[in-house]
């Protein structure tokens, strides 16, 4: 018989380890992403059928709603997604919150939204994926769609911005040059990539700062997949005011097809010094760079739908794959 599992200290989740079935919360990401509750369903004492984590405290700003997230989720089937979810928005209900939205592993720093339009591209590298019943669950349990993103892929990178050389005239002009990632100082560049980010992504939509460690954590994993020329900075005078981070398809490679896919995986300019052309010299700039590394194809990764820099994408390729993030009212 299922039984279902308030989970609320290390010891409880650590004995849910080795479980067949469904894997089971790692101890590191419960320590790190610290969910106020995280909920198991157990049948017997050997399988472990779903698990959900929710948040109340601290949750992003949202206008006129207090949001209460559910995310880490996992469920063998309909039914035990069923009951997570309504345990979930009962808990979040009864703590005062008026909109349930997930997935979403606490912030949007970390994994979030699921697939629904998959497409026939591969997944590629860094790429939340789900099963595809998942969205199906949500919206049987009550869900609708709460915000649309899209990642692009540009089947040619022999493209460059007409206004490039123009556009670099005019940020020197204003004290603005173009660097590459200098290698040898990685914890120094992600500092100044995290700082940058932290204003320019304040905007966005369910924008919630992320702490320091966790922020560099999370880009030291993939350190040794970097290539310094798909990374760049803009920098007036001493300071960097904006950044795009690019990566090579490393799921291609372990696939065993031709390296020459790179991903744009993000992008951001200090907001006083938006509107100067900055981002399109630093696409520029970077898809010149990846078409001298041997790239010939780009994803422009997980854009939010009404996002600036989705726009630009617009111009170079067509959307590929489609996820959505989700919300319900509470009583």
């Amino acid at each position: 018989m299922a039984q279902l599992l308030k989970i609320a200290s290390l010891a409880q989740l650590e004995a849910l380890a080795g479980l067949e079935g469904i894997k089971a919360l790692s101890a590191d990401l419960f320590m790190l992403h610290k969910p106020d509750t995280h909920l198991a369903i157990r049948e017997g004492d050997d399988t472990l059928l779903g698990r959900c984590s929710l948040w109340w405290h601290a949750t992003p700003v949202y206008p006129e709603e207090r949001l209460g997230l559910i995310g880490h989720f996992e469920a063998q089937n309909a039914e035990v997604a069923a009951m997570l979810l309504k345990e979930g928005c009962r808990i979040l209900s009864i703590c005062q919150c008026t909109l349930a939205v997930g997935p979403v592993d606490g912030n949007t720093w970390r994994r979030y939204r699921f697939i629904t339009a998959r497409g026939t591209e591969p997944p590629f590298f860094m790429e939340p994926d789900n099963p595809d019943a998942y969205p199906g669950y949500f919206s049987d349990a009550g869900f609708r769609p709460l915000a649309r993103y899209y990642s692009n892929l540009d089947p040619d990178l022999g493209w460059s911005v007409p206004e490039t050389e123009t556009l670099r005239l005019n940020l020197e002009r204003q004290g603005v040059r173009l660097r590459s990632l200098k290698f040898d100082d990685y914890s120094g560049e992600l500092e100044k990539i995290y700082r940058i980010s932290l204003d320019g992504f304040r905007h966005n939509f369910l924008y919630k700062p992320v702490d320091r460690d966790e922020f560099c954590k999370i880009y030291s994993c993939i350190q040794p997949f970097i290539v310094p020329e798909l990374v760049w900075f803009a920098e007036a005078g001493n300071r960097p005011v904006g950044f795009l981070f690019a990566v090579p398809d490393m799921l291609r490679i372990r696939r065993g097809v031709p390296s020459d896919t790179v991903i744009f995986k993000s992008m951001a300019v200090l907001p006083e010094w938006s509107g100067r052309g900055i981002g399109s010299l630093l696409l520029g700039t970077v898809t010149e760079q990846a078409c001298r590394q041997g790239f010939r194809r780009g994803i422009h990764a997980l854009m939010h739908e009404a996002n600036r820099s989705r726009l630009m994408s617009g111009h170079h390729g067509r959307e590929f794959r489609e996820y959505t993030l989700f919300c319900r009212n509470l009583p």
